[in-house]
């Protein structure tokens, strides 16, 4: 081999070596690119995740922050609502007093009823309810009215007003129930967990599930509606704390209200009302509920059978201005 044929086989390898560095170093820059991509992708995602949609974020706000949208009316629910009172928000609390109208049976009374006033008819109820919203109130729950009265959290636009139900009569979920849909409002459920099987016209499990799913508060009257001021202290404790537990287990709704069966109550069951985590309690004494005065012992209205629209508003502005004086205890159902 001559020397010129030796000095072109040496630039053919310095020419190859070359092309192979050229490639390493794309290589290189590749992996180093893609590197660098991955790194802006996973941090895209991490911000990402720390975003909340509108919806979703108003779900939040409505829910003390957890981002579900279940419960309420509560419904939520304590569980659904921390401390049992809708919603996290803060502000100046509000001054509002806010009627309470009690409901028993929204059908009409049967031949021969012991209490024939505690029979609405459907009809009767729906125009009740038209009127009501016609006249600016919105059904809010009780939790809703304590968390505005203690926390400032706002209440939907309107008058607030609680719409409650004793007992747990069928009627309020087949009757009552589609009336307060149509006008988007919830109501209170003030159960009691023996004495009126669905055979004899008493919620089933699956409708007070059903209540609850539609936004209603789901609160107690006891175990069996007992006149709570003649038991001894551990039928007392039955009829108040473990009927408390048991709603709770049952339905995974904080019952953070107490309604006295009959109205009946005494300093004795008062203490025991407190003791057992309710956070306030509801009478058959006549005005409107303010923040103002004790939690546990809010007055209401009963709505009886034959108050026309017109005559129950007439009722509900006559008990603000002239309420009932305070009493130990009321009377009825």
């Amino acid at each position: 081999m001559d020397v010129d044929q030796r000095r072109a086989r040496r630039e053919a390898r310095k020419r190859e070596l070359s092309r192979r560095r050229a490639r390493g170093l794309a290589v290189v820059s590749l992996v180093a690119v893609a590197a660098l991509i991955a790194v802006v992708l996973l941090g895209l995602a991490s911000n990402t995740k720390s975003i909340v949609s509108p919806k979703r974020g108003a779900a939040r706000a409505r829910n003390g922050g957890t981002g579900s949208t279940q419960g309420n009316s509560g419904r939520g629910a304590v569980g659904r609502l921390g401390a049992g009172t809708a919603g996290t928000e803060r502000g100046v609390p509000g001054h509002e007093l806010v009627p309470i109208l009690m409901y028993h049976v929204i059908n009409p009374p049967p031949v021969g009823a012991k209490f024939p006033g505690l029979y609405v008819p459907p009809q009767e109820f729906a125009a009740q309810m038209q009127a009501l919203a016609q006249a600016g109130f919105h059904a809010v729950t009780m939790d809703q009215m304590f968390a505005n009265w203690t926390r400032g959290t706002p209440l939907a636009a309107g008058k607030p007003i609680v719409v409650s139900f004793d007992n747990g009569y069928q009627s309020q979920y087949t009757q009552a129930l589609p009336v307060l849909r149509r006008l988007g409002w919830v109501g209170v459920e003030n159960i009691q967990l023996t004495g009126l099987p669905p055979s004899q016209g008493g919620l089933s499990e699956t409708q007070i599930a059903g209540l609850v799913a539609a936004g209603w508060e789901l609160d107690t009257q006891g175990i069996s509606h007992a006149d709570l001021i003649t038991l001894g202290p551990v039928a007392l404790h039955e009829q108040v704390a473990l009927a408390r537990a048991q709603v709770q287990r049952r339905y995974h709704v904080p019952v953070n209200w107490f309604c006295y069966p009959s109205g009946h109550y005494n300093a004795t069951v008062v203490a025991e009302v407190k003791t057992a985590g309710y956070i306030g309690s509801t009478t058959v004494i006549p005005g409107w509920a303010s923040p103002s005065e004790d939690p546990y012992r809010l007055p209401r209205l009963r709505v009886l059978g034959g108050t026309g629209p017109k005559e129950l508003l007439s009722e509900i502005a006559a008990i603000r201005s002239d309420p009932a004086p305070p009493a130990s205890y009321g009377a009825g159902e």
